[in-house]
């Protein structure tokens, strides 16, 4: 049972990526306090890894290289999915190149912009509620 909640969770959250969906991302603030805020998932690995895209020198990235610990909600009326783990800011061209998507371009001048980054969320807990099953662990 657990195993196929976790696979239902994962096919939530790969469903959940890309322009037109978001999630809640909870960093520490640079005064110690949580911060929640909506962002938009680029792509994932079930709920092992998600990642973001974001720009380099604002409030995230700054709150990240403080604190890593990072938590993400996905929710909707049927399920809710939180994960807990930690947040990495990644600059490596090919990563950017492969997690752009349409979208950034508002924001960016493309997966070479220097500004742009990639934050990577890895799960080390879980609370997965879905199909009114609840399981709770850690990877």
């Amino acid at each position: 049972m657990n195993q196929e909640i976790i696979q239902k969770a994962g096919e939530i959250i790969r469903k959940n990526t890309g322009e037109a969906s978001y999630c809640t991302l909870a960093l520490i603030d640079l005064d110690g306090y949580p911060t929640a805020s909506t962002i938009t998932a680029s792509k994932a690995d079930g709920i092992q890894w998600v990642t973001f895209c974001t720009g380099l020198g604002g409030t995230r990235t700054d709150r990240i290289d403080r604190c890593n610990q990072a938590s993400l909600c996905f929710n909707a009326p049927d399920y809710n999915i939180t994960l807990v783990g930690s947040m990495e800011v990644l600059t490596d061209p090919e990563i950017k190149k492969e997690m752009w998507y349409g979208g950034l371009a508002n924001h960016f001048n493309g997966p070479e912009d220097p500004n742009y980054c990639v934050l990577r969320f890895s799960t080390q807990r879980y609370n997965l509620l879905v199909d009114w099953q609840e399981v709770r662990g850690t990877l």
